[in-house]
């Protein structure tokens, strides 16, 4: 059922280093992004696909994870990512990728449904800066990184909760659990 996967789709950060990736696994999944809808059709989005271990390690250095835990280093020292995938704009296709950002999050929910069920996971990640990992990647003049999506075997374990009596929705991590909290429908509803 769709809801198991999005339940399934959580946002991991350790991963199991012994279970690689495949670049033909990370064309299928971008292939679910490729028949996405897409802003008036432009199909403006670019897919760069990284699974060489000095890319990968490149990558790492360059990302900033789980901002509001600060106790902690995440990925756990051994327990990186063993592949990403990196969305693009490609401003030979468009000017300015401001007005499609709502495709970036298509495309990303896409991919992050296909690794789900596929039986891996991942981490959307925007804290980076564009121009460095476009300089990392060697990419083209005009294509800029909009998303990052970091991808494993998940080796932690991350459960949905209800948000705190006060309201909070801050993940945290307790006993090696990553936990996020989620409103309640009914506060979701505008009436």
């Amino acid at each position: 059922m769709l809801k198991d996967l999005i339940r399934a789709s959580r946002s991991y950060r350790s991963f199991d280093p012994t279970v690689k990736i495949s670049t033909e696994q990370l064309l299928d999944w971008v292939d679910h992004a490729r028949l996405s809808p897409s802003s008036i059709n432009l199909q403006m989005l670019k897919f760069r696909l990284v699974t060489d271990e000095d890319e990968c390690n490149g990558m790492l250095q360059n990302t900033r994870w789980a901002g509001k835990i600060k106790d902690i280093t995440l990925p756990p020292k051994g327990h990186a990512p063993v592949a990403y995938i990196v969305i693009c704009s490609d401003a030979h296709v468009i000017g300015t990728a401001e007005k499609f950002q709502k495709d970036v999050g298509i495309c990303a929910q896409s991919i992050m449904l296909a690794v789900a069920e596929a039986g891996f996971g991942g981490c959307m990640i925007g804290s980076f800066t564009p121009t460095e990992l476009a300089s990392l990647l060697s990419l083209p003049d005009g294509v800029l990184p909009q998303l990052v999506l970091a991808l494993g075997k998940p080796d932690e374990r991350v459960e949905i909760t209800n948000a705190s009596e006060d309201g909070s929705v801050t993940y945290f991590r307790e006993n090696g659990i990553h936990y996020v909290q989620k409103r309640d429908l009914k506060d979701l509803i505008l009436k």
